[in-house]
Order: C-alpha cells, then structure tokens, then sequence
C-alpha cells in the first residue's frame, strides 16, 4: 500500500494496527502512543525509515540492531503521523498532497521536519509554493511554518516571494502606480469603487501598529499626489481665466471644466485618506497658502468652481472633529483665503454634492473659527455676518460659534469684573 489514511479521530478505536509494504514482510513494529489515548501499531521496514528520516537514522544506531520495536509516547498527532511514516512508502508524493487542503499539509510538513524527512519537506514546499492560500489565517500558517524552516538553512524563498519582495522600493513604487491610475482614471464606477477600496486597505495600515514603515511610505506618496493636483489644478484655473480662453471652442471648455471637478474629486479623496491617518495639518498648511487660486476662483462661473469648495469644507469638518491639527497661523490663513469662496459656492454645493452635511460643515466652520483669539474671531465672524445677512440659506450658518463669540465678548467680561469688584468689596468690609 502507498499511504494508509487513518480515520477520523472521532471514530477511532483505542487500538489501530497497520502494516506498510507488503503484507509479512514488516521487520519491526512501531508503536505510536497518542495523547488522547489512542494507540497505533505500525508494522514498518527498518531500511524505509532509515533511508528517509535522519531522525530514525540516528535513534536506530544508538540501540541495538536486533531492538525489533520502537515506542514514541505522547504523540501529539497521531494521524499525521502515520500518514507522514506512510509517505516513506509513496511512489508518487506529490501526486497524493495535491488531494489535500493546505492545513493539512503544513501539519505534515511540521512532522516531516522534526523526522528529518528531506524529501517530504521539499515535496510539501513545492506544494505550498504552487496551491492557492485561502484567506489570512491560512496564509498566516504557511508562512510561519516555512519561515521556520528558513531558520534552519531551508529553501523557502519561493514560497516566501507571493509575500514579500526582494526590491526595496516595491511597495512604494506599487503604491504610487495604484494612487496615479485612479487620479487620472475618467471612469466614474471604476474610480469610486477604487477610491473606496483603497481607502479602507490604508486604514488597515493605520491600524497596524508594526506597519510604521509602510505608512511613512503612504504618506510620502500621497503628499507628492496631493502637490500634482494642486498643480493641475491651479493650471486649469489659469487655463480658464486666461483673457485668451474666449477664443476656445466649448466643447474644449467643457473638458476643462471636467478636469477641475475630476481634480477637485481627487484632492478630496487624498484629503479623507491623510485625515483618517490623522497627517493632514500639512495638507490643510498646503490649501490655506493657494491664495492664487483663491483669486481665480471669483473669476471661474460657479458650476465651474463650486466642486473645489468642497475641499474647505472637509478641511473645516476635519479641524472641527480634531482629525488634525494645523498650526494658529494655519487655521487663521486657511479662514481669511477660502472662507469667502466657500460662502460663495455654499449654495450650488448644497445641491451639487451629495455627501455634503449641513450641519456638519457648518458646526466645523464654527469651531475652526472659534480656535482663533478672539479678535480675529470677531473679524471673521462679521465678514461672515454680512454674507449671511445677503445670501440667506445659500450661505453657510455657524449660529453656535456666534452665540459662543457673543458670550465671551459682552458677558464674559461683564461677569468677570462684577466678580473682581465683589472681591474687592469683600476684602473692603473685612477690614
């Protein structure tokens, strides 16, 4: 027989007995005494194990030759076990590992180390090396077991190579293929579906405290997409303020005015991905000091524009949550810039853009706002007092962030001197 299969633990007798060869000509027994209580007698051919086990090799020379039994006790699995001493006998190994799952597998890969058995272990190998791996946990046992095996001068490598590469500069230069190929993609679905994936895998990354490496990696390439767009962006902003653009045929204005909804789009995504991580004080230092744009931006008709606002307002929604944490200067900057233009587009935003919240951009605005002393919050806040009081609902409405700029303008004050001079009337009369 090639390979005996032992049967499922759960109904497995006590005793078990096999024989491997030919019938009768088995010169000596092996006796496996499993931790379970199982006990298996295997009848087996000294030369087999000799030939194939560096393990059986060293015991049989310590004893004597005419010991004809073996006992190992405390068996921790006794099915791969005899399936393992089985494969000593098999003809064709890789012919019987191609009906077995990969767990099982790399339990025999496991014995076959322990017993020595070189060919079983290259035979396993290349098996691991070609056969798919099924989720995470599966792959996690793989590659722990072969680097193991690594350790002890085995070829693993490739095996290791589906995990791992060998240039430096792979994972970075990988990323920065994927994060260009979705930036310049024009098809809606296939961009949204991407942006959506790759933004939930680097969270994982974020999540990952042992990834620091690879998240520095994220953030260069990232920052260095971030100052393409901007570029591109400020381009096409000049492209269509340029005295010369009425000359361009529509169909040419039309393309740009896609461009800059695309590139609008795009700085969006980059900003949601650095502010999940918590990394976007730089981005928002970079959108605060694009004050050329900011004066292009009045001269663009809105539904060429109003997609660009949208980035100020997540700027403002992020500071406003504390997903990050741009310098005073930073914040007062990124207010006095695009504030206005924000207010501006706040109406055609509200219907152009979906996944934009109200009240949420509004309570960010409020609080970025009331992050500034106090003077420059009172400047900001009548600047924004007479759009309000012009534009209506199309205007964005921080309501809190004045009621909370009021109170510590004229009450604050006021209650703080009538608690001075009660002090100063206490201590009067104590005298």
């Amino acid at each position: 027989m090639d390979v005996f299969r032992m049967p499922s633990s759960e109904g497995m007798p006590r005793k078990v007995a096999i024989e491997f060869g030919e019938p009768g000509t088995g010169d000596m027994k092996f006796v496996l005494l499993g931790k379970q209580g199982f006990c298996v007698k295997l009848s087996v051919h000294r030369n087999i194990l000799v030939e194939n086990s560096n393990y059986f090799a060293d015991k049989f020379s310590e004893q004597e030759s005419g010991i004809p039994c073996l006992e190992i006790s405390d068996c921790e699995d006794v099915e791969i076990y005899v399936e393992t001493v089985g494969l000593m006998y098999c003809k064709d190994m890789k012919q019987w590992l191609i009906k077995q799952s990969v767990s099982r597998v790399v339990r025999i890969l496991k014995l076959a180390e322990l017993l020595g058995f070189n060919k079983c272990i290259q035979s396993c190998l290349e098996y691991l090396e070609a056969v798919p791996w099924v989720g995470e946990e599966e792959e996690e046992k793989v590659v722990s077991s072969v680097l193991r095996l690594q350790s002890e001068g085995i070829g693993v490598t490739p095996i290791l190579k589906r995990v791992s590469s060998d240039v430096t500069k792979a994972p970075k230069d990988a990323l920065f293929q994927i994060m260009e190929l979705v930036l310049k993609s024009n098809e809606e679905r296939g961009r949204r579906e991407m942006k959506s994936i790759v933004l939930k895998l680097l969270k994982e990354n974020n999540n990952l405290s042992n990834c620091a490496g690879s998240t520095d990696i994220c953030y260069v390439t990232i920052y260095s997409s971030c100052r393409s767009c901007l570029n591109s962006l400020l381009s096409l902003f000049k492209q269509v303020t340029d005295p010369g653009s009425a000359d361009i045929p529509i169909d040419n204005k039309e393309t740009v005015v896609k461009r800059i909804a695309l590139e609008a789009d795009n700085l969006s995504w980059l900003l949601d991905i650095l502010a999940d991580s918590q990394a976007a004080d730089e981005f928002a230092q970079m959108w605060a000091s694009q004050q050329e744009m900011a004066n292009l931006h009045e001269k663009l008709h809105i539904v060429s524009r109003y997609h660009v606002s949208f980035i100020t307002a997540r700027l403002f929604v992020g500071i406003g949550r504390g997903e990050m944490l741009p310098s005073k200067d930073t914040r007062h900057l990124l207010l006095q810039t695009w504030l206005q233009p924000l207010i501006n587009d706040y109406g055609w935003l509200q219907h152009g853009c979906r996944s934009l919240d109200r009240k949420v951009v509004e309570e960010g605005i409020g609080r970025t706002i009331l992050t500034l002393p106090l003077e420059d919050q009172q400047s900001i806040l009548l600047g924004w007092l007479s759009s309000f009081l012009k534009a209506g609902h199309n205007c964005p409405n921080p309501q809190r962030a004045f009621e909370v700029w009021w109170r510590r303008t004229f009450i604050r004050p006021h209650v703080e001197t009538q608690g001075s001079q009660f002090q100063s009337d206490s201590s009067m009369t104590s005298k």
